[in-house]
């Protein structure tokens, strides 16, 4: 049984998380860095607690604090959010070395997909399409060069480790190759102390849709349809909706039973997204897998009806799933846009005080925020400061209710990403349903 919590994150995933415990009867510890001080989360907790100074590596990242905190709050739970320590292997055989419960998978499964060359391979094994490319590290730049060749240009040089784009570039020559092979690896090597790069021709025209999963300790498991994620700034997600207009009813059912082969194969369990590549004739091809909750979630929450917070407490308590394949429908339609604090222009980082913030109401719309007004954006976290959530009984009228939302989505103070959204949305290409990877490059970026 799990009766109290310790939110191991902050800003809008750590408000999404204590909600669901309330609504559950489960107490909540809260953790904030000196940054986060007036965070609206904090104070929305049972109990909070200061794990160190802004930067992450002493605090969000500062595992004994976070483990000390625990214990003594009697903390019987760790949840780990997204980002951070979500997918940390050490964090999660931690905890459970310390008898506490981790809500997430086993650590050695977060390893292995922690790679991405090890989880394209076990996904090659397992009989899911992978793009093609390399199922080694590259160890050299003269290496690089030769397997280029062998796939085609353009290709997808990438980091094996972490995520949010970092270490990725698309390369068009050998030239591009040279110049970025060596700084993209130092990158990773930084970012995630792991400097392995390979390989994967570029897909051109691609769509970027996952499957997001659910799967308990007893051996059954499930899938609640697509996102499809194609709009895209620097490899990064901006809108995210539910259902994929673009697929058809014959490849939504062989990739949802695609991924619940991959989790059961792989003896997965609690939430989780398999995330693929397709292409213009709807094959599909495995992009990698994220082993914790999804910072676009709450679309997949809104046309299933299931809470995918609490379905991972009840997984972690060691229930059974009470939720059938054959129970689940799509209902409606749902769009995510995130606001971030950022030049709509440039994309650069924009923290500064929010001297006026205002959110949209109504009817199918959703807000999971980090900030308030008299709050100020600070440089040490992304800049990621909400999520507007939208849904209608069809595509075209949730578009219509996302661009009125974006209109009375009120931030003075800083600058932000809404002009940017607003000109997607009203945009005649997203309007139509051409939401591939490349429509930011092609239809926003003059």
């Amino acid at each position: 049984m799990i009766n109290k919590v310790l939110i191991a994150n902050r800003g809008e995933i750590a408000a999404r998380i204590i909600r669901t415990c309330k609504k559950l009867g489960i107490q909540t510890v809260a953790i904030y860095s000196e940054a986060d001080h007036k965070a609206p989360y904090v104070t929305m907790a049972d109990q909070n607690f200061l794990v160190g100074p802004p930067r992450v590596n002493e605090s969000y990242l500062n595992v004994e604090r976070i483990i000390a905190v625990a214990k003594e709050t009697n903390a019987c739970a760790i949840h780990p959010g997204y980002g951070f320590l979500s997918e940390s292997e050490a964090f999660a055989n931690r905890c459970v070395e310390e008898g506490l419960t981790f809500i997430g998978p086993t650590g050695s499964v977060m390893k292995q997909m922690g790679s991405k060359i090890a989880a394209r391979n076990a996904m090659k094994k397992i009989g899911i399409p992978v793009v093609p490319g390399t199922d080694d590290a590259i160890a050299t730049i003269d290496e690089g060069l030769k397997i280029a060749k062998q796939i085609g240009y353009p290709i997808m040089l990438k980091a094996s480790a972490g995520g949010g784009g970092i270490g990725m570039q698309v390369v068009n020559s050998d030239e591009e190759l040279l110049k970025a092979f060596e700084g993209n690896s130092k990158r990773a090597q930084t970012f995630f102390g792991d400097g392995s790069m390979f390989m994967e021709k570029k897909i051109e025209n691609a769509r970027h849709i996952e499957i997001q999963i659910l799967a308990d300790h007893h051996g059954n498991a499930i899938h609640l349809y697509e996102r499809e994620c194609s709009i895209q700034r620097r490899n990064q997600k901006v809108i995210e909706e539910a259902p994929s207009r673009f697929i058809s009813e014959s490849t939504r059912q062989r990739m949802g039973e695609a991924a619940v082969k991959a989790v059961k194969a792989l003896k997965y369990t609690n939430a989780g997204t398999i995330e693929f590549l397709v292409d213009e004739s709807e094959n599909y091809y495995f992009l990698e897998m994220n082993t914790r909750i999804q910072v676009e979630h709450p679309i997949t929450e809104e046309i299933t009806g299931i809470d995918i917070v609490e379905q991972q407490l009840h997984i972690a308590a060691g229930k059974e799933l009470a939720i059938e394949q054959m129970d689940l429908r799509i209902d409606g339609h749902a769009i995510e846009a995130r606001i971030y604090a950022e030049d709509p222009v440039t994309f650069f980082p924009s923290p500064g005080h929010i001297s006026n913030f205002e959110l949209p109401e109504g009817v199918n719309v959703r807000n999971e925020v980090a900030v308030t007004a008299d709050y100020d954006v600070t440089p040490f976290y992304d800049p990621m400061i909400g999520k507007l959530i939208v849904k209608g009984s069809n595509r075209e009228e949730a578009i219509t209710l996302l661009e009125e939302a974006l209109s009375n989505y009120k931030i003075e103070g800083i600058k932000t990403n809404i002009p940017m959204l607003q000109e997607v949305v009203k945009h005649e290409q997203f309007r139509k349903g051409n939401t591939t990877t490349a429509f930011v490059e092609n239809f926003y970026q003059k």
